[in-house]
């Protein structure tokens, strides 16, 4: 431990850029906590400010910005495919969009501190056309909150953390292991979460094909789309006839949805294992709906499928 604080002493401009940038990519580098750290180090007098500052705030733009690109490139899917390698895919897409078009780019500030979702801002202000320009503004400015905030914590509690350290020091590599314990039961607590949210909305799915089929009959099934407001301002696309409902709105027992009690029901969502559509089936199942089921592959599938597709 003693060589471990010695090493973030002589290089601690490097090992707060390194951990800024690999947090900014969605990796489980706890850089909150290095800051704090060094914002300690920074009360002795042993560390730059400006240095740290800086390297965090360009780690940053660096981080943020190769995400904010790639939502430019390729826009919502490649949003999708971050969250699919998230541990908290079932919130990732919703807290992102609803970040996003409730708080415009002051959502950037936002998401650094909200957990699953600091990844997927960047990529979903590009795909929702923010400027090059207005991004580099509120980032660099989420940035600065978040670096500051963060090295004041370990700058006003410096005197805790050293005897903290001291302790760990005096413990050696018991302490270590423990540091390593504690991390790895956060990650199993949030895996067992989401293989528990998967459990909770694994329920029966329709095929395109299937739903193309019931769509011809003579008694077709109600279709809604699901998909939150920034989903459809990227891809304004839906299924012909399908009727427009957000999760949020379907929870909201206001809503009257008369029309869906006895009747089948489809939704599509774009999100990750359909799990928006899920959540929604089991509110209409619950409320009448005589069978509801989540459409595989939401609305990528059935355009993937060649089937036609309506504007509003």
């Amino acid at each position: 431990m003693a060589q471990l604080m010695s090493l973030l002493v002589q290089n601690a401009i490097l090992v707060v850029f390194a951990a800024s940038f690999a947090a900014r990519l969605g990796l489980p580098v706890p850089a909150a906590a290095v800051l704090v750290l060094t914002g300690a180090l920074l009360a002795a007098g042993d560390v730059s400010v400006a240095g740290v500052v800086v390297a965090a705030v360009i780690a940053n733009l660096l981080g943020d910005g190769a995400w904010f690109y790639a939502g430019r490139r390729f826009g919502y899917r490649f949003m999708r495919l971050l969250c699919r390698i998230s541990l908290s895919p079932d919130t990732c897409v919703r807290r992102g969009e609803s970040l996003i078009t409730d708080w415009g780019g002051l959502s950037l500030v936002a998401a650094k501190f909200v957990p699953g979702v600091s990844v997927v801002a960047p990529p979903m202000a590009g795909a929702l056309g923010m400027s090059v320009r207005r991004f580099i503004g509120f980032d660099t400015g989420a940035a600065l909150v978040w670096t500051g905030l963060f090295l004041g914590l370990g700058w006003v509690f410096r005197n805790q953390i050293q005897e903290v350290l001291a302790i760990m020091a005096q413990a050696g590599g018991v302490a270590t292991a423990a540091l390593g314990v504690v991390l790895l039961v956060i990650l199993a607590v949030r895996y067992w979460r989401r293989r528990a949210f998967m459990r909770l909305t694994g329920m029966p799915r329709i095929s395109v094909e299937e739903l193309h089929e019931l769509l011809s009959g003579e008694e077709p099934p109600l279709v809604i789309d699901v998909r939150g407001k920034a989903g459809v301002q990227v891809d304004p696309r839906r299924i012909p006839g399908a009727q427009s409902y957000t999760l949020k709105a379907l929870q909201q027992r206001s809503l009257d949805l008369s029309h869906a009690a006895g009747r089948d029901v489809v939704l599509y969502c774009n999100c990750p294992n359909e799990v928006s559509a899920a959540q929604a089936a089991r509110v209409l199942l619950a409320r009448g709906a005589r069978r509801a089921l989540p459409l595989t592959g939401g609305l990528d599938a059935w355009v993937a499928s060649g089937r036609p597709t309506t504007v509003d």
